[in-house]
């Protein structure tokens, strides 16, 4: 019988940008069928601490709409585990930025006990949402600056 490796690549994906792509790309290359979880706004905010600039509706669809998907996910509870409860993944796809954190070593344990293998991928450490988020933020601030006529 054929294994069919289901993958899981869960983000915010805000303000998308090449980072998110090649997570997704890369993440598609090592599975047969890839799951996006998008992270909700209320997630994002316990999370990261502020809401998405893209609303979660938007977001959802850009992610859809990526090649390499094959499924998007609202991801609606804070623990990746109970998302697998629904999700029923093979692999977990993270940054690694999470490697060797709290909360990398957490998802890892909680991982091997169910047998979904966590893989990382490199950063993308020159490009980042939050760092986007931060420019825009700077920018509407200016007086003038990409205020409407």
């Amino acid at each position: 019988m054929v294994q069919h490796r289901v993958g899981y690549a869960p983000g915010v994906y805000d303000l998308f940008h090449v980072g998110h792509l090649n997570i997704l790309r890369h993440a598609r290359s090592q599975c047969d069928y890839l799951v996006a979880g998008v992270v909700s706004d209320e997630m994002a905010v316990l999370a990261k601490g502020h809401r998405p600039v893209i609303p979660l509706p938007e977001r959802l669809e850009i992610v859809r709409s990526i090649r390499h998907v094959d499924a998007a996910f609202v991801e609606t509870v804070p623990e990746k585990i109970d998302t697998w409860q629904q999700v029923r993944f093979d692999v977990i796809f993270k940054g690694d930025d999470w490697r060797g954190t709290e909360k990398g070593k957490k998802l890892e344990r909680d991982f091997a006990e169910v047998g979904v293998e966590v893989v990382y991928f490199p950063y993308t450490v020159h490009t980042s949402s939050t760092q986007l988020s931060k420019a825009l933020d700077v920018l509407t601030a200016r007086p003038g600056a990409l205020s409407a006529p």
